[in-house]
């Protein structure tokens, strides 16, 4: 049955409005700078009366790479523990001040459930430091940041560190459940006889592993197909998401040539080299790119390897404090954060629109509009998720008939948005993103002197996170 927001789609007359649109303000690398003047900051700030100020001191990562490449051989908490040590000998704040970790990943390896406990040991943290660990799919480090936000605007701590961290060149393969199931039996079996009749059970075809999830439990259907289907409902072409694509690998590997990515800490892997730089920045052409098949919806889909983020491996570390405790352990923090959203729509037909949701909600939480906006950061999980988020943002109809809105939030300009690259290029460890945004978002508006910045991100089962990130006084 085709979707209902497909159907609708299709009848309106996006060409006419949304291709204009497009066609004003063209996707192409050459006409977006890496820089933008900033607007002169406002006298306003986001500072609440009775609520505590939380900042970010710093954050790091290690190198983003592709998946099967130099940490194939490691274990989730060894990335998480090397960011949570990047993050300590970056901001040499003293281990027995921090009072909280938490820790976000999506796929578990289940010798280590509880990755950031076990990370933070191995970093040399306090045993009597609590960590846990939460997941939230794309979006599960920015709930690792807003849980350290909420155990710090309460009172509870003042020094928190959140992180994320995943590995997918080693994910969980489970036996089959009519395998688990029998050898669950088996090793209960008390007498030869009843291992003899379990035994006899057995058939060839337990044996087939089974493998982590690529699909969405409630829907089962891909998210790249999911991404393919929304590029169709918003008249998002191939070329355009191509296009946007190049944009994201060419900023990317501009912005580290240039040391712009001054989030990244280099990484000595073990028996390995040092790895230094994310490593899967390749700017190609669209020429190269046009001759790629689609990668789900075949023949006829738009979504392909070039315009869908890659498997990642990584992890991110914060530092969050309280301003008041920030400045009396004499720090200068990066950043405030300011106020955040989180959102969930229907999973079937919306499940990549979360920042377009989500937007206009923290907007309207901080009493900002999308022209006080200096820098924006989204996730960006395919090419066409990005642009059709874009679409129904600057849609006056979505707004009123999806979003219950009188009218539309409107498009991020082009010339503030993702100007370091995105996850497109840079990459996307699927617990570890949302850090990276944050502090892309910090580092840029400390960088050109804006005041806010917007971060956001979709996430499986159709959820989504923003968040206001606003620039700490230089």
């Amino acid at each position: 049955m085709i979707s209902v927001v497909t159907q609708t789609f299709r009848n309106l007359p996006v060409t006419s409005t949304w291709a204009t649109k497009f066609t004003v303000r063209p996707l192409s690398y050459a006409s977006q700078p890496l820089s933008t003047a900033a607007q002169p900051q406002s006298k306003k700030t986001l500072t609440k009366p009775n609520v505590k100020n939380v900042v970010v001191v710093d954050g790091v990562r290690i190198p983003f790479l592709l998946s099967g490449t130099s940490y194939k051989d490691l274990m989730p908490h060894d990335l998480a523990r090397a960011a949570l040590k990047g993050l300590l000998h970056r901001t040499s704040v003293p281990k027995d001040s921090v009072d909280y970790i938490v820790y976000g990943t999506v796929i578990q390896e289940v010798k280590t459930s509880n990755v950031a406990r076990e990370a933070a040991l191995g970093a040399g943290f306090s045993d009597k430091i609590p960590a846990h660990t939460v997941t939230m799919a794309c979006i599960s480090s920015n709930q690792a940041m807003t849980t350290g936000f909420g155990l710090i605007a309460s009172g509870q701590c003042d020094v928190v560190v959140a992180g994320g961290v995943e590995l997918m060149s080693d994910v969980p393969i489970r036996h089959s459940r009519k395998m688990r199931k029998l050898m669950l039996e088996f090793n209960k079996a008390k007498t030869l006889g009843q291992r003899l009749s379990l035994a006899s059970k057995f058939r060839l075809n337990f044996l087939a592993p089974e493998l982590p999830a690529v699909s969405e439990f409630s829907t089962s259907e891909t998210m790249g197909h999911s991404a393919d289907r929304l590029a169709a409902a918003f008249s998002v072409s191939r070329e355009e998401q191509d296009e946007y694509a190049l944009r994201s690998h060419r900023l990317a590997k501009q912005a580290q040539e240039q040391g712009l990515l001054t989030d990244v800490v280099s990484f000595k892997v073990p028996g390995k080299d040092t790895v230094s730089k994310d490593n899967g920045i390749r700017p190609s052409s669209l020429e190269q790119m046009a001759k790629l098949k689609p990668a789900f919806i075949k023949p006829y889909g738009t979504v392909t390897a070039a315009n869908s983020s890659f498997l990642t491996d990584g992890a991110s570390a914060m530092l969050i404090m309280s301003e008041e405790k920030a400045l009396a352990l004499g720090y200068k923090p990066k950043a405030y954060l300011r106020d955040f959203v989180y959102v969930s729509q229907d999973p079937k037909d919306q499940l990549l629109l979360g920042p377009a949701y989500a937007t206009p909600k923290v907007l309207e939480k901080a009493g900002l509009t999308l022209k006080d906006i200096d820098v924006f950061e989204f996730h960006e999980a395919f090419s066409g998720q990005i642009l059709a988020n874009f679409k129904a943002m600057d849609s006056d109809w979505f707004a009123q008939n999806y979003m219950g809105r009188k009218s539309k939030v409107g498009a991020p300009p082009l010339e503030k948005f993702n100007n370091w690259g995105g996850s497109l290029s840079l990459g996307h460890p699927f617990g570890a993103t949302g850090c990276r945004l944050v502090m892309a978002a910090a580092n840029r508006l400390r960088k050109d002197g804006g005041q806010y910045g917007l971060v956001a991100a979709c996430a499986a089962g159709g959820q989504g996170h923003a968040m206001i990130v606003e620039a700490y006084p230089k």
